[in-house]
């Protein structure tokens, strides 16, 4: 069973930038898809950006696309989400995914099984 743990989260003014760390345990890790989802306080939790295993399918929200960058270093066993020219209405819990229902896929995944604990984000205005 994969285990997942988030890191990077933090405080940051708007228009700065974070990075946030997923590091898996298992050495399964680099079969399985990725995501990182976020939830704000009263809203649904969100799908924020998915990788596939070799990287070269990648997902965006809209809200999103051309401010985060999802990658992946699969010797690590960790999967990143590079947040640039952050805004207040990103500040939520971001959280980490895996699919392990599949491996070897050839395109992201939007659904997860597997779920890390969640990081606080927070831009302030």
């Amino acid at each position: 069973q994969v285990r997942l743990v988030e890191s990077g989260g933090g405080l940051v003014q708007a228009g700065g930038s974070l990075r946030l760390s997923c590091a898996a345990s298992g050495r399964t890790f680099s079969r399985y898809n990725m995501g990182w989802f976020r939830q704000a306080p009263g809203k649904e939790r969100e799908v924020v950006a998915a990788i596939n295993w070799s990287a070269l399918s990648t997902y965006y929200a809209d809200s999103v696309r051309g401010r985060f960058t999802v990658s992946r270093d699969n010797a690590k066993n960790t999967v990143y989400l590079q947040m640039n020219n952050l805004k207040p209405d990103d500040t939520a819990v971001y959280y980490c995914a895996a699919d392990s229902r599949q491996s070897y896929s050839g395109s992201y995944s939007l659904e997860y099984n597997l779920w890390g604990q969640g990081t606080q984000v927070t831009v302030s205005s």
